[in-house]
């Protein structure tokens, strides 16, 4: 067999079966004994595995993946063929071989294509010229055994000629399989007579049922994947961008135009030379990723997870930049050519629609980015010279209305959003070719401007419309700021997508609000857009909201800059620029204020206020803050972090208003409890008197009316049972949270305990409000996620978790050893670098110190801080928890048990020490034994 330069080295195949023979020899001849196959296997294993390691020797080399699936599959086919070879001439010899007993080696699959991924699948098709025989069914079984006992993961078929032709009429997958069927070894012929029967009884006059059907498992898989080419965790075979897109247009060129090879492609005029270069590189690219993952993880591994990446950018010769790590630059790499992928993608379809566009309609889809009805064949579109209408998609009379007027390369895409078109790929086609035309002139130019700032800010479907603009090239360009951040990814678990995929998600979420479309998702949202009074600075904002991410220096004041510098371009005024870059600048404000803060203290709202200084800004901030958090990635929102947006908001729009900012605290507390009062059926006015003194002021101005009632149930009857310690549960389905009250007697490490048994359980705590009542007891309650729909599902749950805590504070389970069983849980946020920090405040709260402390997340960490804080004396008033993938931000309001602020230097440096100590790693509880004040 003729060995390719690419395939030298891996294997001396004549050396090789020099030693089989010999072993053969050695025991006699008898090539059937036990010894004789263990020895023969013990040598085919080492061959195959210092193959292996040859190929991965070169990988590290050259860099070339699709040269080292090439060696592989090669190194696979010497093994198959010395096993088949020595199975038919020394374990089932044959002198005078009948018609039947006859038999073909063939790769089909991803194997018959001639590249193998380092721990794929061996597909095999042992073909017959008839019905199985005992020799045939003998040679096919001792093949399958010896590459099972290789350690191979082997899918295989045996079946006649007419089988095959007869199964791949009605399976489409078969019938994939049969298109790449490559001979091995065996009898040729056989080989030689399946390709023809196949392409005359099956491929002919069937290309458009076979497109339709690549399309639609194109589809299909795309949804499942998640259906973005963006996703910061990609799956590089299946995933939107990656092989398996490669592999379904080949497919496809296969079947509709009888190529054996991708160049051929160039002759069936589907590719010029420089696409089909392009489509090479793109292989290579997305092979050179997938030969590291499977070499890296020793396993048949697709997604290139967080925990992978570092070592495969250090594997690729990543190297970091100012602002990029060598990750980030890795994965931007991948993004830019799964992007490449979309465009090979859209320029092969092209062609299949010049020549199979009537047979086979399904191919329309790939540029159906926005619905069109159906309409006469050709128009012109009125006011639009040198623009047409060809089948409901905007095309052009030719290339040259863009060189004659290069605005027409932006107003091409105001034409199909107001027009309601999808794009011809010919005139796709035209806009790529003339790329070079968009400039600095074009940038300056007004009109262009003018026309890019309507797009952006359509009332109909912007979203759709700038993603193809990014799709052709053309907002990048025209955007420069925006080019940077095109594929960008960063390297962290909260953010689902690249940069640029995120900002145009959050201009998609808000064109719904605006049309009214999530209203019972987002209320508020929906309830204050109507009266923005200026939507083209809510727009622009929400565009460049992270246009600096990737910069050395923060991206917010960096984003505020950029817009200063670019938003009078676009045509806004003074005023207009200012509102953008000053909503740039405090895009995280509304975020973090109300998921870190104590939004029941004063001081929170009126720093807040002071802040957004406007109801108008304020509105806004909302909003964008809204788009934003959605955006992020399927799951980041949730309803509890609604409610907290829609409490900050009520809190400070009395203030910014100038209503009700002065009412006292005493009269607030008064009103809330007669409130109370009224609702307390059945109570008397002793037992409402007693109660009322129950609890300290603090507790009265941060619970509503609702939960004070719930409340003074759950005690009144826990009083009545003589109980110590008593519980209760609400389950929020439009907050996606659940409610766990519990009231115990105080001490200080209460709330540790409670962290501890809901990590011990499973519980993700994402709030937390604490009281102590004036006759010593706590009244503490916990917000969790929500993990069921059914809130039936859910409080079985809760009762799972409050029966561990009830247990643990009763002394009935200990604690440490079931945080400790979770401890496994996170194991992969360990390929993060993030830095502990804590940083101790006393500027945010007039009653507390605000210990703020952020890290990589652990299983069992809240627990950790919460035992820490309680073990330096301190009494927490509130805890604020909030997590961004593998980071964690959490706020605590502590005093002394005095009840005052911590302000000695010395032990606001010890308590720093301590909680730097115990973000670290876990720590053993410490005995400390101050008792909680009872004041919170």
């Amino acid at each position: 067999m003729h060995i390719s330069p690419h395939t030298d080295h891996l294997i001396d195949v004549d050396a090789t079966r020099a030693k089989m023979e010999q072993i053969v020899a050695d025991k006699g001849g008898d090539a059937k004994d036990f010894e004789t196959r263990a020895e023969i296997l013990a040598l085919l294993k080492e061959m195959l595995q210092a193959g292996r390691d040859r190929a991965e020797q070169l990988l590290h080399e050259d860099g070339l993946g699709i040269l080292c699936a090439i060696r592989l599959s090669y190194l696979e086919d010497q093994i198959i063929t010395l096993i088949y070879r020595f199975a038919i001439e020394h374990v089932y010899p044959v002198n005078n071989p009948s018609a039947s007993e006859r038999l073909a080696v063939v790769a089909v699959g991803g194997y018959g294509r001639a590249t193998l991924a380092p721990h794929s699948d061996i597909d095999l098709l042992f073909l017959l010229p008839y019905k199985q025989t005992p020799w045939g069914e003998s040679v096919v079984e001792y093949i399958l055994y010896m590459l099972w006992d290789l350690g191979q993961k082997v899918g295989h078929a045996t079946r006649t000629l007419d089988e095959c032709v007869r199964l791949s009429r009605t399976d489409m997958t078969i019938r994939t399989s049969i298109l790449e069927a490559r001979f091995i070894d065996g009898e040729k012929p056989l080989y030689d007579g399946l390709i023809d029967k196949f392409d005359k009884e099956v491929l002919r006059n069937t290309s458009a049922e076979f497109i339709a059907a690549k399309l639609a498992e194109r589809d299909a898989r795309h949804t499942q994947q998640g259906n973005s080419r963006y996703m910061v965790e990609p799956n590089i075979k299946e995933g939107k961008g990656g092989l398996r897109d490669l592999q379904t247009l080949f497919w496809i060129g296969q079947y509709a135009y009888r190529v054996r090879r991708g160049k051929d492609l160039i002759k069936a005029g589907v590719f010029t030379q420089e696409e089909y270069t392009r489509f090479k590189k793109t292989n290579n690219h997305l092979w050179t990723v997938r030969c590291h993952l499977h070499f890296l993880t020793n396993r048949p591994e697709e997604r290139v997870t967080f925990d992978v990446q570092r070592e495969l950018s250090s594997r690729m010769g990543y190297q970091p930049r100012p602002g990029h790590s060598a990750i980030e630059r890795f994965m931007r790499h991948y993004f830019l050519i799964a992007k490449e992928v979309g465009e090979i993608t859209r320029i092969f379809c092209a062609a299949l629609e010049e020549d199979f566009g009537q047979q086979a309609p399904g191919i329309n889809r790939f540029f159906a980015a926005i619905p069109f009805p159906n309409r006469y064949s050709k128009r012109k579109i009125r006011d639009a010279e040198g623009f047409l209408i060809d089948h409901g998609r905007i095309s052009v009379v030719s290339e040259t209305v863009f060189s004659d007027n290069p605005v027409n390369l932006l107003r091409i895409f105001e034409l199909a959003d107001t027009e309601n078109l999808s794009f011809h790929p010919d005139a796709m086609q035209a806009i790529h070719h003339n790329l070079r035309l968009i400039d600095n002139d074009l940038r300056n130019n007004p009109e262009a401007n003018a026309t890019f700032l309507r797009i952006l800010t359509s009332r109909r479907d912007p979203e759709s419309v700038l993603r193809r603009m990014t799709e052709a090239g053309v907002l990048g360009r025209f955007i420069p700021e925006f080019g940077q951040i095109v594929a960008m990814m960063q390297f962290n678990m909260y953010h689902h997508y690249t940069v640029d995929e995120h900002l145009l998600r959050a201009v998609g979420i808000l064109s719904e609000i605006e049309k009214q479309e999530l209203e019972e998702e987002h209320p508020l949202a929906h309830d204050l857009i109507p009266n923005i009074k200026d939507r083209v600075v809510l727009y622009v904002a929400v565009f460049l909201h992270d246009i600096a991410k990737g910069r050395p220096e923060r991206h917010s004041p960096a984003g505020a800059a950029v817009a200063q510098e670019l938003c009078p371009r676009l045509g806004l005024n003074e005023e207009q620029t200012e509102k953008v870059a000053w909503l740039i600048m405090e895009h995280l404000t509304m975020s973090q204020v109300s998921q870190t803060r104590d939004l029941s203290d004063r001081k929170t709202i009126l720093d807040f206020c002071n802040v957004v200084q406007t109801l108008e800004k304020m509105r806004m901030l909302l909003i964008l803050t809204v788009v934003d958090v959605k955006a992020v990635g399927p799951g980041v929102w949730n309803g509890w972090k609604g409610q907290l947006l829609r409490t900050l908001y009520s809190e400070a729009e009395p203030i910014l208003t100038g209503g009700h900012s002065q009412q006292s605290r005493d009269s607030r507390v008064a009103r809330i409890k007669d409130q109370l009062s009224t609702q307390l059926e059945g109570w008397s006015q002793k037992e409402i008197d007693q109660y009322l003194d129950l609890h300290y002021s603090a507790y009265w101005l941060r619970t509503d009316v609702a939960n004070a009632v719930l409340h003074a149930e759950l005690i009144r009857e826990a009083d009545k049972k003589n109980q110590k310690v008593a519980t209760s549960i609400k389950a929020y389905e439009f907050e996606a949270i659940t409610e766990i009250t519990i009231l115990a007697p105080d001490h200080p490490r209460l709330l540790s305990m409670i962290a501890g048994a809901c990590s011990a359980a499973g519980a993700n705590i994402v709030d937390a409000m604490v009281f102590t009542t004036t006759d010593g007891r706590a009244l503490d309650t916990i917000l969790i996620n929500r993990e069921f729909d059914e809130d039936r599902d859910e409080r079985r749950r809760a009762n799972r978790v409050v029966d561990l805590l009830v247990q643990v504070l009763r002394g009935e389970t200990r604690l440490p050893p079931l945080v400790d069983q979770k401890e496994s849980h996170k194991k992969r946020f360990k390929t993060f670098r993030t830095k502990p920090k804590v940083s101790i405040n006393n500027d945010l709260s007039n009653q507390a110190t605000v210990v703020e402390v952020e890290g990589l997340d652990r299983s069992g960490l809240l627990s950790a801080l919460t035992r820490t804080l309680s073990a330096l004396n301190l009494d927490i008033a509130s805890a604020h928890i909030s997590t961004f993938g593998e980071r964690v931000v959490d706020a605590f309001y502590v005093t002394d048990l005095t009840g005052a602020k911590i302000t000695n230097t010395d032990r606001q440096k010890a308590i720093e020490a301590s909680m730097i100590e115990a973000m670290i790693g876990p720590s053993k509880p410490n005995q400390g034994k101050g008792k909680r004040k009872g004041k919170s």
